[in-house]
Formats: structure tokens, C-alpha cells, sequence
């Protein structure tokens, strides 16, 4: 079995979820769980011979290294993130241009951190914008309060930035991490600054709004600059991420977006460390990957905690630093132009030797190289609940299953067999589940009626016609099925047109009943 096989994206890093879910939490947050937001860290005692030196890695190693790494329940990790505590390293020539000293500033009452990110020209990136930048300039901050908000619209109209990166949402765990610092709707003046929104659109891991912002000062410029915010949303209240995968579009579309003779990116979370500072460094070492074939993540981190402390903040976000690289490395990016869809696909039907697998293979072949993690499928594979698996390999990740409510005095009565998944612009936007069992058809009904489904989309022919056993409810609610008969039992549909008029269909269904989950099924 080949290294890829055998350790796959996310396996290394999910090992790390220890939460246990329960009834009263309906869905697990989705992200990785850390003990508190300030994680405790462990001292190392300091070598008589030095700090340990972590040297640069090579692409082509980076999954090797990252394996050793996590051993241990990531004992390498936590080791190489605890040597940041106690070096200052500041080694010449790499990517960060040391303009004096570490240049703290407070501008107009926000305190700021400009970071120089310098790198040799770069080809352009596949699907990426030619012409890569060769120094970017990006300013760190804390999220803005509500006495400084009319200082960070100041600074944004200062410095020219026209872009914004937001890695917190403003209340997590009941606590205000930002304050709100743009109107939801047309137009209001801070300070001195008009912030007028000009559109918003909401996507399953970031949100990107622009604004017109314009001075009102009887002095200076007065033409109106466009403004682009992009706020990452998919940060959870704990830890990191579950996946790299929606960091890393997002990502993209920060670089997309950023105009190429723009003023600094101006990028925060809550304190302006933590998570600004790893989403620093991936951004970093991707453009290190393509112009050195290398990574050294020790070495950034430890030249940006010379211009802000702290930068990053804790051991799981650097280790999320290496699972994004890693990501990034293994799969790419796999986002395409609907223009280009057409000449994608025949060169995926194409091969270039009668030795290589067709393109199309090999693309999927990827997507089996994810492990099925049955250390997180613990309720699943309890043998009250196995019982109710229609396909026994088929069990539903703890993290994200559908939880129903307890019946009194009855043990496993919250388990079924289906898993929330996200949609393009929605989190949770379908469940996936099982035709229902003879046993389980009453479960599937209460798991309809409790998450509020107005639409049922089913996928395969009845094999067997038992009668459905729902029980009465006190409320009514009409749920309209849609039952997909084009699909032969072996193979796939003839033509796609019956799948998009369905799927057509379905939409229309869910912006008349309030967009609740869809429930999507086969056998």
C-alpha cells in the first residue's frame, strides 16, 4: 500500500477530535476541539547545545514528514511549535523583507502590524491570475472595536487598501469578538469615512461584501474607492477547522480579488494573531511551494513573530498550517471556469500513453485515497445501532450525524443512519441517509418532522413495499417527495437533462418552504 493510500488527507489530523457527542448538542461544532481558546502549552526545557533546527522541506516529502510528525497524537508538532516559544530567529534572505524593528504602530488609535511578504516572480497558478504579485504588503490588527472603528475606516482610506480579510465572526460562544464595523444596508458614515454597500453574497465558508467607502473630509481626494471584505465564516468557536479545504478557496478568492497595485490587505481575527497569523503563513508557503519546490514553516512563523507576537497562536493551528499545505500539495485546486468545463473534461477523456489511466479515473481515484475513520463513527458502530444499517460499512462520522430527539426511558433512540452535508452556499444544506429500513422508517419520519424537511429526493426504485409506520403528529406540514425514476439499477443515468430538471425543481420546492435541510436518499 503506497503512502497516499495508507495516509490520507485529514487522517492524521481528525485523530485529534476527542469530543463526545450527545443528544442535547443536536450537531457537533465543526471544527477540531481544543481544551480553551489560550490552549496551555508545554515548556521544552532548553537544550545545552541550542535549539533544534527544522530545516526547509521539500515537496515531495512533505507527506512523509507530516506522517512522522503526528505520531504520538502529534508529539513532532507540538515539539516544533513549543521551539517558536523560546527562538528569534532571523536568518537572511526568504520571504519576509525586516524593514528596522518590528514595526508596532498605532494609527489613529488602531493598533497595526505591517507585514512585508516578499517572493521571487511566480508563474501563474493554475486558474490563478498572471502576473503574481512579488511583494505584498498585508497590515495585522485586532479586530475592531467599537471606540476604533472609525479609526480602521481612516486607516483603509489611507493606506488605499482595497481589501479586507475578516478570519472571526463577531460573537463566538456568547462573547463579542468584533465589532461590527459595516452597515448591513446602505449607507453609513464613520468618522469621516461614507461606507456605502454596494453587494453581499454568502457562500458555505466565507462572505464576500464590497463596499463603496468615500471621504468626506473638505480637504484631499474625494473620488469613492470600491472596498472588498471576504469573512471567512467557517472558523469554529473551538480550535481550527475539521478540513483545510474551505480555508484554502477561500484563500483563493482573497487572491483573485485583491486589486494588483491596491494598498496593504488588511487582514484581522479577534486579537490579530492567532488565526490572522496562520492564515499568513499558509498563504506564504504556497507561494514558497511553487518558486522554491519547498516549505519551512518553523522559520516564517518564527521571522512574523519578529514583527507581531504570537503569531500563531497555538500548536493545533500550526499543525493546521502543514494539514493546508498538505491539502494543497496532494489535490490542487480542483475549482474550474464554467467556460473552461468543456475542455477540461476532454482532456480528462484523453490519456497520454496507452500506459496511463484515463484522466477522469485518475481524478476519482484520488477521492478513494480519503480513509473511512471508524475511530469516529463510535455511535454508528454501537450494535444497537449497527442494526439499523441497511449497507453495514456504511456508518455516519459522529461530527456531523443527524441527532433526534431522546425518547424517554429508550436508549439509541437519537441515532439514524444519515449525515448532515453542506451545500454550495448553505452549511448543512442536505441529509444523507439510507433508504429506510422496515425498522427504521419510523426514525426516518421523526428525523423529517424535527429538522423541519420540507422536500424528500429519492433516488432508487422501491424493492420492497412496506408500509411506512409514522405516527400521528399533533401539527401537519406538507413535505413533498421527489422521486427520480431515470436512474437504471446498474450504471448511471442515459442523459444528465432528467437530473437537472430535478435538481431544478428541488430549488424552486426549498425558496417557497424556507431552504430547511433537504433529505437526499437511495437504497
Amino acid at each position: 500500500m503506497s503512502g497516499r493510500d495508507s495516509f490520507s488527507r485529514l487522517t492524521w489530523f481528525r485523530k485529534q477530535r476527542k469530543a463526545v457527542v450527545s443528544s442535547n448538542d443536536k450537531k457537533m461544532p465543526n471544527g477540531i476541539l481544543e481544551e480553551q481558546e489560550q490552549q496551555r502549552v508545554m515548556l521544552l526545557s532548553r537544550s545545552p547545545s541550542g535549539p533544534k533546527k527544522y530545516f526547509p522541506i521539500p515537496v515531495g516529502h512533505l507527506e512523509e514528514e507530516i506522517r512522522v510528525r503526528s505520531a504520538d497524537d502529534c508529539k513532532r508538532f507540538r515539539e516544533e511549535f513549543n521551539g517558536l516559544l523560546w527562538t528569534n530567529i532571523v536568518s537572511p534572505g526568504g520571504l519576509v523583507a525586516m524593514h528596522g524593528p518590528a514595526p508596532a504602530l498605532t494609527h489613529f488609535g488602531v493598533q497595526l502590524w505591517v507585514i512585508m511578504l516578499s517572493a521571487p516572480p511566480l508563474a501563474p497558478l493554475d486558474g490563478g491570475p498572471k502576473g503574481r504579485r512579488a511583494c505584498v504588503s498585508i497590515t495585522s490588527l485586532p479586530g475592531p472595536k467599537q471606540e476604533t472603528v472609525n479609526d480602521f475606516w481612516r486607516m483603509i482610506w489611507e493606506q488605499k487598501s482595497a481589501t479586507i480579510v475578516m478570519l472571526t465572526n463577531l460573537k463566538e460562544r456568547k462573547e463579542e469578538k468584533c465589532y461590527q464595523y459595516w452597515p448591513d444596508q446602505g449607507c453609513w458614515t464613520y468618522g469621516s469615512i461614507r461606507v456605502c454597500v454596494e453587494d453581499c453574497v454568502v457562500l458555505v465558508d466565507y462572505t464576500v461584501r464590497k463596499f463603496c467607502i468615500q471621504s468626506q473630509l473638505p480637504d484631499g481626494c474625494k473620488a469613492p474607492r470600491l472596498v472588498c471584505q471576504l469573512h471567512f465564516t467557517s472558523w469554529p468557536d473551538f480550535g481550527v477547522p475539521f478540513t483545510p479545504i474551505g480555508m484554502l478557496k477561500f484563500l483563493k478568492k482573497v487572491r483573485t480579488l485583491n486589486p494588483t497595485h491596491a494598498g496593504p490587505i488588511v487582514v484581522h481575527c479577534s486579537a490579530g494573531v492567532g488565526r490572522t497569523g496562520t492564515f499568513m503563513v499558509i498563504d506564504a508557503m504556497m507561494d514558497m511551494m511553487h518558486a522554491e519546490q519547498k516549505v519551512d514553516v518553523f522559520d516564517f512563523v518564527s521571522r512574523i513573530r519578529n514583527q507581531r507576537p504570537q503569531m500563531v497562536q497555538t500548536d493545533m493551528q500550526y499543525t493546521f498550517i502543514y494539514q493546508a499545505l498538505l491539502e494543497y500539495y496532494l489535490y490542487g485546486d480542483t475549482e474550474l471556469d464554467v467556460s473552461s468545463l468543456e475542455k477540461h473534461l476532454q482532456t480528462l477523456h484523453g490519456s497520454a500513453t496507452h500506459f496511463d489511466k484515463v484522466g477522469l479515473e485518475e481524478e476519482f481515484r484520488k477521492l478513494t485515497n480519503v480513509r473511512i475513520m471508524k475511530e469516529n463513527m463510535r455511535t454508528g458502530n454501537l450494535p444497537a445501532n449497527m442494526k439499523k444499517a441497511r449497507v453495514i460499512q456504511i456508518i455516519p462520522y459522529d461530527f456531523n450525524r443527524v441527532i433526534l430527539s431522546m425518547k424517554r426511558g429508550q436508549e439509541y433512540t437519537d441515532y439514524i443512519n444519515a449525515s448532515f452535508i453542506d451545500g454550495y452556499r448553505q452549511k448543512d444544506y442536505f441529509i444523507a441517509t439510507q433508504g429506510p429500513l422496515a425498522h427504521t422508517v419510523e426514525d426516518f419520519w421523526r428525523m423529517v418532522w424535527e429538522w423541519k424537511c420540507h422536500t424528500i429526493v429519492m433516488l432508487t426504485e422501491v424493492q420492497e413495499r412496506e408500509q411506512p409506520l409514522a405516527r400521528q403528529e399533533e401539527q401537519t406540514r406538507v413535505v413533498r417527495q421527489f422521486h427520480f425514476h431515470g436512474w437504471p439499477e446498474i450504471g448511471i443515468p442515459a442523459e444528465g437533462k432528467g437530473m437537472i430538471d430535478l435538481i431544478a425543481a428541488v430549488q424552486k420546492q426549498q425558496q417557497q418552504t424556507g431552504n430547511h435541510p433537504i433529505t437526499v436518499h437511495c437504497r
